[in-house]
């Protein structure tokens, strides 16, 4: 699934509704200053900025992911034992990870339009959604003997890399750049609800999940954007510390790096699954 949380649309709605809250004994709107002004005869020199300690800051932020993606991975494990594997090697998805799966769907809906609610559902979210993924994941090992080992690595690969480049300046996060991901990430997420629509009417679209040069060279693509998107979720971060953001942003950001990293996973699953099947 594509990331709609860390998005530029997301920072500059909590930018201006922090900018629109009066401080203590701030004049309100509409209401008038007295006409007389006070001038300090004593000059106490410079003072200090103040910044509060109720703000967003990077380490809590990786915290806070860090947090959730114990959870998630806790889920997970609960969510592979829930498969059964029948005796000539068929298995069944549980029920609870498609239930899982479809709480998480709604969690990210809701925290996309209330991001104070983060702390609460952002953790509801990592245990739903690690039904789905510890489910998903007994299905493709499976198929294809050790092939979660092998996902799981690249994708932790993956995210140091992005971590180093990003960090190192290597990777720039301009507003073309992200005007671009968002606009791929969006289109892919719309070709998706469109296949499973129309695999919901029995429709198949062929190259999306064959193991031809094409649809390898999709799932290349999409996992390519996949990680782009981790360089996104850390300019965010950084931008929503020296921007003072409000405490819960912090949840509300690693809600966002944590589905960038279970849609990366899952890309990198079917990546390789097709790989296999060459």
């Amino acid at each position: 699934m594509a990331n709609p949380i860390l998005n530029e649309k997301s920072f500059s709605k909590v930018m201006q509704r922090s900018a629109g809250e009066a401080g203590w004994a701030a004049p309100q709107p509409g209401q008038q200053s007295s006409s007389q002004v006070f001038h300090a005869p004593i000059n106490d020199g410079p003072v200090s900025p103040y910044k509060s300690a109720e703000t967003m800051t990077a380490s809590g932020t990786a915290s806070a992911a860090l947090l959730l993606m114990l959870l998630l991975v806790s889920s997970a494990m609960f969510g592979w034992t829930s498969v059964n594997e029948a005796a000539n090697g068929v298995v069944s998805f549980p029920g609870l990870a498609i239930a899982g799966a479809l709480f998480g769907f709604v969690c990210a809906i809701v925290l996309t339009f209330k991001p104070k609610l983060a702390r609460v559902l952002a953790p509801a979210y990592a245990i739903a959604q690690g039904l789905f993924v510890g489910a998903i994941s007994k299905i493709f090992n499976t198929a294809y003997d050790g092939i979660v080992i092998q996902a799981v690595g690249i994708t932790l690969g993956v995210f140091v890399t992005m971590l180093v480049l990003y960090r190192t300046g290597v990777i720039r996060v301009t507003d073309k750049m992200r005007r671009t991901v968002i606009g791929a990430t969006m289109g892919i997420a719309i070709f998706y609800g469109v296949s499973m629509l129309l695999s919901l009417f029995g429709m198949n679209i062929s190259f999306f999940n064959s193991s031809s040069p094409m649809s390898i060279g999709f799932s290349f693509i999409v996992a390519g954007l996949a990680a782009m998107n981790l360089a996104l979720d850390f300019d965010f971060i950084e931008r929503g510390e020296k921007a003072g953001l409000p405490k819960h942003m912090e949840w509300y950001a690693a809600f966002g790096l944590m589905v960038t990293i279970v849609w990366l996973y899952l890309e990198i699953l079917r990546l390789l699954a097709k790989l296999r099947d060459r």
